[in-house]
């Protein structure tokens, strides 16, 4: 097993308590502001934000340092119109057939069903792969660890960093989503995690109106 190099920590950032309370409400204000939305204009997205954001996503932590992810940036139409098709076929099956009455009731205020036209009309769609373990050189298995608290971790990087860049997403999940694999020439030790769609939101986006849990709800302090 190889020694892990250490060196010092030169990049960490401190500041003044007062500066701390301002970036953490300016935080706030600004992931108050993110929404997820259904409906994207068809103006394209430099492709030099989304590699930033990507990188962003490339730093959060994760088991052992081994990054068990794979992010697949697609603009093109072709691919787009193949990868709507795939998941509105299954989202029928979901919506017609699979899904239980309670979660159609849960949905059901959202407004949301099987047709997915922002698949196609948003500038990128960007499928997260989860890599349970990855393929050495020499063609050994390396096994991954904590690899769904680790690529939802990086998920939740690129969907900050895409909105602190000025767009907007939607987390997309069919399922199941094996699709994205053949589509996209993935291999067969990676498992799709999570479609995102990023563009600008369309002039007349709406979304619904709803609240989230105060403080007191999800943090506990003891």
């Amino acid at each position: 097993m190889t020694t892990a190099q250490f060196q010092p920590y030169t990049t960490y950032q401190e500041y003044p308590e007062a500066e701390m309370h301002r970036r953490a409400e300016e935080f706030y204000a600004e992931m108050r502001r993110r929404r997820s939305v259904r409906a994207f204009a068809d103006r394209p997205v430099p492709r030099a934000i989304i590699e930033r954001c990507l990188a962003a996503a490339g730093t959060a932590p994760n088991g052992a340092n081994l990054q068990p992810w794979h992010f697949v940036a697609v603009s093109d139409p072709v691919v787009k119109q193949r990868i709507r098709l795939a998941a509105e076929e299954e989202e029928r099956a979901f919506y017609q057939e699979r899904a239980p009455q309670d979660w159609l009731d849960t949905l059901a205020p959202l407004g949301t069903d099987e047709h997915k036209p922002f698949l196609e009309i948003a500038p990128y769609l960007i499928a997260i792969f989860a890599q349970p373990y990855g393929v050495a050189e020499d063609g050994r298995k390396v096994k991954h660890y904590y690899v769904t608290e680790s690529v939802g971790i990086a998920t939740g990087f690129l969907i900050a960093a895409l909105h602190h860049a000025g767009l907007a997403t939607l987390t997309h999940t069919p399922s199941p989503m094996g699709f994205l694999n053949t589509i996209l020439g993935r291999p067969e030790h990676e498992r799709p995690f999570l479609l995102l769609v990023v563009g600008y939101p369309a002039a007349d986006v709406q979304v619904p109106v709803i609240t989230k849990k105060p403080l007191a709800a999800i943090a506990t302090f003891v």
